[in-house]
């Protein structure tokens, strides 16, 4: 398939490497510097840009028809938009705050966990993720999705970044470090013992290739889509 990458920072090169790995061709590269360019050339659109872009480029594709998955967070407050414009024009989109497989059934991992400890309130829960120092939005989209499944499972309301005295808050710290491409903590802790479910990624590999398995599956549907579609998880 002819990929169009929309964002070519270190994200973007990493997918590219994977891609042309599986015997695919990259016909677009996009990145700051790029004044224009014709969506259409390619057959599915990756986006890994950066937030104020984001909404522009899925934007673009779903408007020309080009299926597009998109890892750029950060402007989540379009979101429903975006899903609004892909059903109208039935294109196709997936939006993943983590498209590493890991990652994704780590997801389903703290779901369960929380459900289970919903109901023993000598428990706290608290997120802690860490990234490289280049990353742009803090808490992560990948901390947001752990906190949204507690909320989920558990009496939980909402969640917030740094230290929260509010029993219905799920803290979230966010520590930026140089050369982490990502590691994500939940922690449940009691007075007498603690609970910890972790996953640690050991370079950028595992995103590129669950956002480049993302795009091999979106050809040829339509509507809009999360990673347990493509995992057929959860």
């Amino acid at each position: 398939m002819k990929i169009a990458l929309l964002g070519y920072g270190r994200m973007g090169k990493v997918i590219e490497q994977i891609a042309l790995q599986r015997g695919h061709s990259i016909v677009i590269t996009v990145d700051e510097n790029t004044s224009s360019y014709d969506i259409t050339q390619a057959d599915v659109a990756i986006d890994f840009s950066a937030p104020m872009v984001a909404v522009a480029n899925i934007s673009n594709c779903i408007n020309n028809n080009i299926p597009v998955v998109s890892g750029t967070t950060g402007w989540l407050d379009s979101y429903e938009k975006m899903v609004c414009l892909c059903k109208e024009k039935e294109s196709a989109f997936i939006y993943a705050s983590n498209f590493s497989l890991g990652v994704n059934i780590f997801f389903e991992l703290n779901k369960v966990l929380a459900k289970m400890m919903s109901n023993l309130s000598q428990y706290n829960v608290s997120l802690e993720e860490i990234h490289h120092t280049q990353k742009l939005d803090a808490p992560s989209g990948t901390a947001i999705t752990l906190a949204e499944g507690v909320i989920e499972n558990s009496n939980y309301i909402n969640w917030k970044l740094g230290n929260s005295k509010k029993s219905h808050e799920v803290p979230i710290e966010a520590k930026r470090i140089e050369n982490v491409p990502g590691t994500h903590d939940v922690n449940y802790n009691s007075e007498v013992d603690a609970i910890n479910i972790s996953h640690t990624a050991h370079n950028r590999n595992g995103f590129a290739l669950g956002a480049v398995i993302a795009a091999e599956w979106l050809i040829g549907k339509s509507g809009v889509y999360t990673m347990n579609d493509v995992l057929n998880i959860g």
